[in-house]
């Protein structure tokens, strides 16, 4: 039910849903994250659950972190691919939530 409820949301109320979620990602041997080069620039796949995850790169070594935590720790130029694999996958970086925190408060937080 929840996947559904998600679902229905637009794109600003997933991400301002998801700044306190938890995101789960391959935990490199090295710390850091493993960067993926895409003709769209460099990403990190996460997911929103372990299970997704597990879809993507198997049996793995991993972390998690919160959302906001995520787009302070990722490096310069790189952002987040999230749920890669899902109907609703979207990129995200620390622009995009400040963009989401600027519309939240223009439209009195909702």
């Amino acid at each position: 039910m929840r996947d559904e409820i998600v679902a229905s949301m637009s794109r600003s109320e997933r991400l301002a849903e998801m700044r306190s979620a938890r995101l789960y990602f391959q935990r490199p041997e090295e710390p850091g994250f493993l960067v993926s080069e895409t003709e769209e620039g460099p990403v990190v796949p996460v997911f929103t659950s372990c299970e997704g995850l597990g879809l993507f790169a198997g049996p793995c070594a991993w972390a998690s972190t919160t959302v906001a935590d995520l787009v302070e720790l990722l490096p310069e130029g790189v952002r987040a691919l999230v749920d890669p694999l899902g109907p609703r996958a979207f990129l995200l970086d620390a622009h995009t939530l400040e963009n989401t925190e600027t519309r939240g408060e223009h439209d009195g937080g909702a």
